[in-house]
């Protein structure tokens, strides 16, 4: 065991890869009688504490540590808890989640790869005027002197995160040894990359260039981690539920789909769906959840945007992206 090399996954997208589930809820719902079961995995034999993996590693941004409740946004739990369980029981090697994960974020502009290049000239002037619009009327409803962003500012934005998310791969793979003594001298190798994100493409237009944008990023993580056919899974786009999804939302689920049969992509690119994961005892309180507060603390903890703040649902997506990027890893 001491001579397996460590196997690396990557987590990555926006605020819903952040993790959203407050750990308030956990709390309750793993001893609660209705949901105890569930839970039952993440907690020891005697149902007293949450599990700490002692062969599974997690980074995710500045903390670290051996994989247990909390590596969520602050004070909250995301699917990579439920993941880590998953892949920690499947491998006989240690495994290390990377997770880089910011809320807010699209692939059209703040994690556009860079072979998808810049907009078309006019989109980007038309960009600029609007933010140059809402500085002017910013400074003039509070009285300020902020300078106007030039088309410098602007494009800087574009691929500003892909560019913090290879630093903070690069940096995570490169410190192993320091941040987890328990891996020192250990080779890493790099089995797969999950991608978890949408929401914010939804708009202005940017669900029309979702498709090729997803093809541009796989092939660029691809290129840039020197891993030609890294098994790629896609958390598709959820938040409709049960309900079908409309508009743009529908718009990028397609894209998301099409990625599995982009033909280099065949084989080693999954797209799971997460709407038919839905946790429907959330989903039927949520429409009434300001009158029945203290039973919604009890069974969500979010928005629909974020999944209702879901425990069961988030783990759920994250057993089945797991399973899917174990499937890949057969048959790779």
């Amino acid at each position: 065991a001491q001579r397996k090399p460590v196997a690396v996954f990557i987590l990555a997208g926006q605020s819903n890869m952040e993790g959203k589930a407050q750990n308030i809820l956990w709390e309750h719902q793993a001893v609660a009688d209705e949901t105890v079961e569930f839970f039952a995995p993440f907690r020891d034999e005697k149902n007293e504490e949450w599990v700490t993996r002692d062969d599974v590693f997690i980074k995710y941004l500045g903390r670290h540590g051996r994989l247990t409740l909390g590596y969520g946004s602050p004070n909250r739990t995301g699917l990579e808890y439920a993941f880590g369980l998953r892949v920690g029981d499947a491998l006989k090697e240690p495994v290390l989640l990377i997770k880089t994960a910011w809320g807010g974020r699209s692939i059209r502009k703040d994690f556009r790869p860079p072979s998808a290049g810049w907009p078309p000239r006019e989109v980007l002037a038309e960009e600029l005027k609007k933010a140059q619009k809402n500085v002017t009327n910013r400074n003039a409803k509070h009285k300020r002197n902020e300078p106007l962003p030039t088309m410098d500012d602007l494009v800087k934005g574009y691929g500003k995160d892909y560019r913090a998310m290879m630093v903070e791969l690069q940096g995570a793979m490169s410190e192993c040894g320091k941040l987890f003594p328990e891996l020192k001298g250990r080779k890493l190798d790099l089995r797969g990359f999950v991608w978890f994100q949408g929401w914010n493409d939804q708009y202005g237009g940017a669900e029309l260039e979702y498709e090729q944008n997803m093809k541009h990023f796989i092939n660029d993580v691809r290129k840039d981690l020197q891993a030609s056919a890294l098994p790629f899974v896609i958390g598709v786009m959820g938040q409709n539920g049960k309900k079908p999804a409309k508009g743009a939302m529908a718009t990028i689920q397609a894209a998301q789909v099409a990625m599995e049969k982009v033909p280099a992509f065949v084989g080693n690119v999954r797209a799971v769906p997460t709407d038919v994961l839905q946790d429907e005892a959330a989903a039927a309180l949520y429409p009434e959840w300001k009158k029945r507060m203290e039973e919604w603390q009890r069974t969500g903890s979010d928005h629909a945007y974020h999944y209702l703040g879901s425990a069961i649902w988030f783990s759920r997506i994250g057993y089945e992206l797991a399973d899917a990027i174990l499937e890949l890893q057969k048959s790779k």
